[in-house]
């Protein structure tokens, strides 16, 4: 057997180590592209959860924000009708003294026909302030000869009548008695009542710009009656609910500045600062 040349060995080991090397030099910069483009996903992949990440917060944030207005909007509506009950309940132990003296004074059966003037409190008052501070009414004008004058009890029981259906919630049936006790009774010592009750039956069925005009009927009317603060907070209300942003504050500052210290100008900052939130 004959040898191979030492040289011809030498060449194939080579040729070989060559046809070897090629394949793993192309495999060794596959695995490094792969690599990178692996890192680049990656990357993007972080970017996107961070950016969901983000878009959930926020989105918690808003549902939370909600929550809040919607539980600041609800408080906002039970106080609106704790101050309605109160204004009913506290008018309702008041009509009960109206016309009734304290003390050993006469009774309204025996009492002189000039005496038959029924009193009135105002929101916030108590009896014995409202007996200390209220001046005596003048003297009524003698009616004409065709119109009778009118019976205080007559008038008295028609505007208990008015303000029981108002205590019951017929609201529609009450406004429509005391719109009838103001056509029977126009000059009548119970009628800046009768147009403050028709104004709340309006109020709080909603009706906004009918329960506004008779407030300012009795403003109109009656400006030292004992409801005007009263009636001038309800305004503002009703401007505040038509969004008659610029009149309700005018109106609520001037409830404050005209009745320091009473019920009504607290309830009027109180509106001024819920004011204040609706306008931003």
């Amino acid at each position: 057997m004959s040898k191979i040349p030492t040289r011809f060995l030498c060449a194939a080991a080579l040729a070989a180590a060559v046809a070897f090397a090629a394949p793993a030099h192309a495999q060794r910069e596959s695995l490094a592209e792969r690599v990178a483009r692996l890192e680049q996903q990656q990357g993007g992949s972080q970017g996107s959860v961070e950016l969901v990440n983000q878009i959930n917060a926020l989105q918690s944030q808003v549902q939370q924000l909600q929550g809040q207005n919607e539980e600041l909007r609800h408080q906002l509506d039970q106080l609106k009708q704790q101050v309605r009950d109160q204004a009913i309940d506290v008018d309702s132990r008041v009509s009960k003294l109206e016309g009734k003296p304290s003390g050993s004074a006469p009774s309204a059966a025996n009492a002189p026909a000039n005496s038959g003037q029924l009193q009135d409190i105002a929101l916030g008052g108590g009896a014995a302030a409202a007996a200390s501070n209220t001046a005596p009414p003048p003297a009524a004008a003698p009616p004409a000869p065709s119109a009778p004058p009118a019976n205080p009890a007559d008038e008295k029981a028609a505007y208990d009548q008015a303000f029981a259906a108002l205590k019951d919630g017929r609201y529609a049936e009450s406004a429509k008695m005391f719109q009838g006790f103001l056509a029977q009774y126009p000059n009548g010592d119970l009628a800046p009542n009768a147009y403050y009750w028709l104004g709340e039956s309006y109020y709080v069925t909603q009706n906004y710009p009918i329960s506004l005009d008779a407030f300012n009927k009795l403003l109109a009317q009656y400006p030292n009656s004992q409801k005007a603060s009263a009636a001038l907070l309800k305004v503002g209300y009703c401007q505040y609910e038509l969004k008659q942003w610029d009149q309700a504050e005018t109106t609520l500052n001037q409830v404050v500045a005209k009745y320091p210290g009473t019920q009504e100008a607290n309830l009027a900052q109180g509106r001024l600062r819920a004011l204040k939130l609706e306008r931003r």
